[in-house]
C-alpha cells in the first residue's frame, strides 16, 4: 500500500514509496476546509487519471493493484484499520456514500444516496434519503438502523469498542427514522461543518452491534459476502498476498468495466520492476525519485501526476517518561533539522520547486494554507543553545544530562526506501548538534500495529494520507485524550482540544480558517510533529488504464476504473 495514516478520514498508506496511514476520525473520505474549498496549484486542474465514459471502455478485464502487503484489519472504523491499503480494498465492497470530485468536493454516490442536506440548523439536522435499490448482499435493505449502529460504535461512549476516532460522530445527539425506514435523520448536539465526510465507509448494523465483532469480525480478511458495493470477495491468499474482488451479482448499480481486481502484496522496493514486467497495473511513485526515473523507461506506461494532499512528517513521541516528553526539547531537536535538503533531495527531480509544508491541517491547494512553521525553523546555532540550556550539554559526541545521553530511536519500516533516506538525513544533521539517533528498522508487516499505534518509538517517518474534510479527519491526530487513538506521540494540550472543537463547528468557512492557523500555531508551539512535505500524487500506470491514475483531492469510481478499447 502507500505509506500513509489519517483519522478516519486519513489513511495508512504503505505502498510502494512510503507508507501511509490515513486519519481516521471515525468517518470521512477527505479532509480540513470546508468541502470544496480547494484553490491553488494543480488542485483545480483537477485529477490526471485519463478519464473516460463507460461506452468507450473494454468490458471486463483484471486490474492488478499493489499493497504493501494485505491488511491485518479489513474494519477501517477499528483503531488497526486506517492503513490506507485498507482503504483501497474496503471501498470496492463497502458503502461511500459521498466521493470527492476531481476538485475535492464530497459528492452523493446516487447508487446510494437520492438526497442527504441540512434541514435544520438550530440544532443541524441532516436528513439522508436512500436509494431504494440500496441493499446489503444478503438482500435486506439498507435502513436508518444501519447508521444508528454505526454512531453508537463509533462515539466514544463504549470503550469496548476500540475506535480509530470519535470526531465524525461524537457531536452527533440521535439517529433516527424519518417518513420511512430509509430515511435517516440526523440531529447533532453542535455543529459539525464536515458532516458530509461521516458513515463513510458504512458498515452494516450487524458488524457495529457486538464490539467483539467490530474489533476481531473483519480480522485478516473482509468477512466473506457482506457487503453493498460493486465488488465482493472471491478468494484471499494470505500465503500467496493475493486478494481477489470480482464483480458483485447483487450490485444494483452501474456493471463495473472490470471482472475482477487482484490485489497483490508486494515489497514496495520491487513493484517498479513488477510494473515495468506487466505483472502490475500501476505503482505509486510517490516522492521516490529513483521509482519515478524506472517509470519513465516503461514503453507502455505513463505518469499521471496531480496536486495531492498527502504529505511526509516526522513523528515524535512526548509520552510520560520518554525522552522527549519536554515540548522545548522537541523543538530544540527540530531547529536541527533541515526540511529543505530533506525535501529537495526526496523530491526535489519530480517537484524543482518543492518547498517543506508549513500546516499540520492545510496542505497547499487547500483555501487557508498559511505557513506556521517559523518556530522551529532551521538554526542549528540556536538549537545547540537551547539544549545547553535545558541541560543537555555536550560530552565527546553526543549530549547527555545527569549522565543519560542524548540518544533517539528512530523506528522505520524496512523495504520502504524513503523512510531509510529521510532517516539518514536526520541522522546526520542531528549529530551535528550532539544528538544521536539510532536508526531500528522493523518490518513492515507489522510497523504500524507493534511499533506506530502504541507508541513504541522515539521518532518515526510515514506519510498522512490527506482527505476532502482535513480538520475533522485529522482531530484525533492532535486531540489528547486517555486513549492513544492516532496521537501516537501522545502530544497535545487542552487549547489544542478547544481549538479543534472550534474548527469542527464553525460553519462560516473564513473563520473557520482563522481558527485553524491558530490550532496549527499551537501545534507547532507543542513540537507534536515535523512536517516535511508534501508527498507527490503521482502514478506509473499501464497506458490503457482508464479512470485511474494521480486522484489528488478525488477518489476512485470503482465502476469506472478499466481499459480503453
Amino acid at each position: 500500500m502507500r505509506s500513509a495514516r489519517r483519522g478516519v478520514g486519513l489513511v495508512a498508506l504503505a505502498a510502494t514509496a512510503a507508507l501511509v496511514l490515513s486519519a481516521c476520525a471515525g468517518g470521512g473520505a477527505g479532509g480540513g476546509a470546508s468541502v470544496g474549498d480547494v484553490t491553488g496549484g494543480t488542485a483545480q486542474a483537477g485529477w490526471d487519471i485519463n478519464e473516460t465514459p463507460r461506452e468507450q471502455l473494454r468490458d471486463g478485464g483484471d486490474f492488478l493493484w499493489p499493497l504493501a502487503s494485505l491488511p491485518p484489519q479489513f474494519n477501517r472504523n477499528q483503531v488497526d484499520g486506517t492503513e490506507a491499503d485498507n482503504r483501497d480494498v474496503v471501498h470496492a465492497i463497502l458503502p461511500v456514500i459521498f466521493r470527492g470530485d476531481e476538485h475535492g468536493v464530497l459528492q452523493p454516490d446516487p447508487s446510494y444516496l437520492e438526497s442527504a442536506e441540512v434541514t435544520g440548523t438550530n440544532p443541524q439536522v441532516v436528513t439522508y434519503r436512500l436509494n431504494p435499490e440500496f441493499r446489503w448482499n444478503d438482500g435486506r435493505p439498507v435502513d436508518w438502523t444501519d447508521f444508528e449502529a454505526q454512531w453508537r460504535a463509533l462515539n466514544g461512549t463504549n470503550p469496548a469498542y476500540l475506535v480509530a476516532g470519535t470526531t465524525f460522530y461524537s457531536p452527533i445527539a440521535s439517529v433516527a427514522q424519518g417518513a420511512t425506514p430509509q430515511e435517516v435523520v440526523v440531529t447533532y448536539s453542535s455543529n459539525f461543518a464536515d458532516w458530509r465526510g461521516t458513515f463513510i465507509p458504512l458498515y452494516p448494523r450487524e458488524t457495529n452491534l457486538d464490539p467483539n465483532v467490530f474489533n476481531t469480525g473483519w480480522l485478516n480478511q473482509p468477512i466473506p459476502g457482506v457487503g453493498a458495493g460493486p465488488f465482493t470477495l472471491d478468494s484471499i491468499d494470505q500465503t500467496g498476498q493475493r486478494l481477489t474482488l470480482v464483480r458483485n451479482p447483487n450490485w444494483w448499480g452501474p456493471t463495473p468495466a472490470l471482472d475482477r481486481i487482484i490485489y497483490v502484496g508486494i515489497d514496495p522496493n520491487a513493484a517498479p520492476e513488477a510494473f515495468a514486467n506487466g505483472t502490475l497495473s500501476f505503482f505509486d511513485i510517490g516522492p521516490n525519485v529513483a521509482y519515478f526515473q524506472r517509470a519513465q523507461q516503461v514503453a507502455d506506461a505513463v505518469v499521471r501526476t496531480s496536486n495531492g494532499p498527502n504529505y511526509r512528517h516526522i513523528t515524535f513521541s512526548g509520552a510520560p517518561g520518554s525522552i522527549l516528553e519536554d515540548p522545548a526539547l522537541r523543538r530544540a531537536i527540530m531547529k536541527g533539522i533541515d526540511r529543505r535538503i530533506i525535501t529537495q533531495s526526496q523530491i526535489g527531480p519530480i517537484v524543482p520547486d518543492a518547498q517543506p509544508l508549513g500546516n499540520h491541517l492545510y496542505v497547499e491547494g487547500l483555501a487557508g494554507y498559511q505557513d506556521n512553521s517559523g518556530v522551529i525553523a532551521y538554526n542549528p546555532d540556536q538549537a545547540r543553545q537551547e539544549l545547553d540550556a535545558l541541560g543537555w550539554t555536550l560530552q565527546g559526541d553526543v549530549r547527555q544530562r545527569d549522565g543519560r545521553p542524548l540518544a533517539i530511536r528512530d523506528v522505520i519500516p524496512t523495504g520502504v526506501a524513503t523512510s531509510e533516506a529521510e532517516a539518514r538525513i536526520v541522522q546526520q544533521q542531528l549529530r551535528e548538534i550532539g544528538v544521536q539517533v539510532n536508526i531500528e528498522p522493523v518490518p513492515l508487516d507489522n510497523f504500524f500495529e507493534q511499533f506506530v499505534n502504541v507508541g513504541n518509538f522515539d521518532i518515526t517517518h510515514f506519510a498522512w494520507l490527506g482527505t476532502q474534510t482535513p480538520i475533522s479527519s485529522s482531530s484525533g491526530i492532535f486531540r489528547l485524550v486517555d486513549e492513544i487513538g492516532q496521537n501516537y506521540g501522545r502530544i497535545g494540550n487542552e487549547q489544542i482540544n478547544e481549538l479543534l472543537d472550534q474548527a469542527n463547528s464553525e460553519l462560516d468557512p473564513t473563520r473557520q480558517q482563522q481558527i485553524v492557523n491558530q490550532l496549527d500555531q499551537q501545534i507547532w508551539e507543542e513540537g507534536h510533529s515535523l512536517l516535511l512535505y508534501q508527498r507527490p500524487d503521482a502514478y506509473a500506470v499501464r497506458n490503457n488504464v482508464a479512470n485511474y491514475g494521480a486522484f489528488g483531492f478525488g477518489d476512485p469510481d470503482y465502476t469506472l476504473i478499466g481499459f480503453t478499447q
